[in-house]
């Protein structure tokens, strides 16, 4: 683990709620493993990551132009909806508002819709992905990200369920119209507040 951390984000309960622990959640030091279907493969040398939509300038980046974007090692807190947080997470990756400066944001801009290698979708409002805390994070702990966790690049939102952080993500579309994602069309919440246990619609 690194010795260093950027940003600590674990006081940011306190902006939605009363306790550090969201109600109905409880707290493991476990990592549990779950997705929509299997790990998928990828490949260094072929993998993308886009940003598009309502963009200045839409940009495409190869694995190690990726790795050359500033970073942050973040301390977060980590609250899956089936019901279980793990506190104290390390997650060192790029910050969503450090991509979208660079891509530049047209004004009407007001969705953003996140994409991964196996087909997931998922959405947030603009305003909550340009918080300094969500990450496309590809170390966990000071170790590259594990590939069932969602390596090599997955999205953290810790001020969100964690559905809202897609694993393996490799794009982003900025959106002038709200489009909902994979879960959020199956029966999930589309604001997913911890604090709320805003779980399901």
């Amino acid at each position: 683990m690194t010795d260093t951390v950027d940003r600590n984000c674990t006081e940011l309960y306190a902006e939605f709620g009363d306790e550090r622990l969201p109600p109905g959640q409880r707290e493991t030091e476990e990592f549990p493993v779950l997705s929509k279907s299997g790990t998928p493969e990828w490949d260094p040398d072929e993998w993308e990551f886009r940003v598009t939509g309502a963009v200045e300038q839409e940009l495409t980046f190869g694995w190690d132009e990726f790795g050359e974007l500033p970073t942050e090692t973040q301390q977060q807190d980590f609250h899956c909806v089936t019901g279980w947080s793990k506190f104290d997470c390390q997650f060192t990756g790029v910050p969503f508002p450090a991509l979208a400066e660079r891509a530049g944001l047209h004004d009407d801009a007001s969705h953003v819709l996140f994409y991964a290698l196996d087909d997931y979708t998922t959405n947030l409002p603009l305003e909550d992905c340009l918080r300094p805390e969500v990450l496309f994070a590809y170390e966990f702990d000071g170790e590259s990200l594990p590939e069932d966790h969602g390596g090599p690049l997955r999205v953290v939102t810790p001020h969100k369920y964690a559905y809202k952080g897609a694993k393996w993500v490799c794009g982003v579309e900025i959106l002038t119209e709200q489009e909902r994602g994979y879960w959020e069309k199956r029966g999930y919440s589309n604001t997913a507040d911890p604090w709320n246990e805003e779980r399901y619609s």
